[in-house]
């Protein structure tokens, strides 16, 4: 994880948990409507920028000039602040990708089944994320991962990864100039939401073509495979 992820309601929506007053952030209530977002595509991702919060398109990827493989999209919590690789975006380029929730696969031998996990709320979440500041200039291939941490308790049997989801609190504080990368390392540690906050079902597999983007994706279905 996390390889793909829905951000469909109204970034006001996404955003008023958030209860955002320093930012740089035009209203707008139009629902962003994506339902499959995938690595390779530009998406809005919430950092501080000269003291105020922007919200700039980005791209989901990372890989800088010396890295001769695909794009990475993803970055474990336990090794990234101290990794040559990510180290840098860790320390300045702190952010946070507001969602409405994730896809992952289960395995059963040749069989795979796409399940949907959300807050049981059904309430906004906020991945961790670092990447190439400033995020309004547009750095080809570049651009940020997604901080990712060990699933526990029954989120396990889906998949062993998840992406680190901040309270609101805490995803404050990560985008926070202010904050040190020590600091941030705590936050990784404490700030996330815990298992029991989320539910999940199992998804039609129409997820696995990036072209199908519509509500269906995230409805419940009553014949998984696994």
């Amino acid at each position: 994880m996390c390889g793909r992820f829905a951000q469909y309601q109204p970034r006001d929506a996404l955003l008023a948990p958030l209860h955002l007053s320093d930012s740089a952030i035009p209203y707008d209530p139009v629902p962003i409507g994506r339902y499959n977002v995938a690595p390779g595509t530009r998406v809005l991702l919430l950092n501080q920028r000269d003291g105020l919060l922007h919200l700039d398109p980005v791209f989901w990827g990372y890989a800088p000039e010396w890295w001769e493989k695909a794009p990475l999209i993803n970055a474990r919590s336990e090794t990234a602040a101290s990794g040559r690789m990510f180290k840098p975006l860790w320390r300045n380029g702190r952010a946070v990708v507001p969602a409405n929730g994730w896809y992952e696969w289960k395995r059963a031998g040749d069989k795979k089944q796409p399940y949907f996990i959300h807050a049981k709320d059904d309430a906004p979440l906020w991945f961790a994320a670092i990447g190439k500041a400033p995020y309004d200039r547009p750095h080809e291939k570049e651009g940020f991962v997604i901080v990712t941490a060990a699933s526990d308790k029954g989120m396990v049997d889906i998949h062993d990864r998840r992406p680190l989801v901040l309270t609101a609190e805490a995803a404050l504080a990560w985008m926070s100039a202010d904050t040190s990368p020590q600091h941030a390392e705590e936050i990784a540690h404490d700030g996330a939401l815990p298992e029991e906050a989320f539910s999940w079902h199992p998804v039609s597999r129409q997820v696995g073509n990036i072209h199908n983007q519509d509500e269906t994706l995230i409805a419940e279905i009553n014949d998984p495979l696994i």
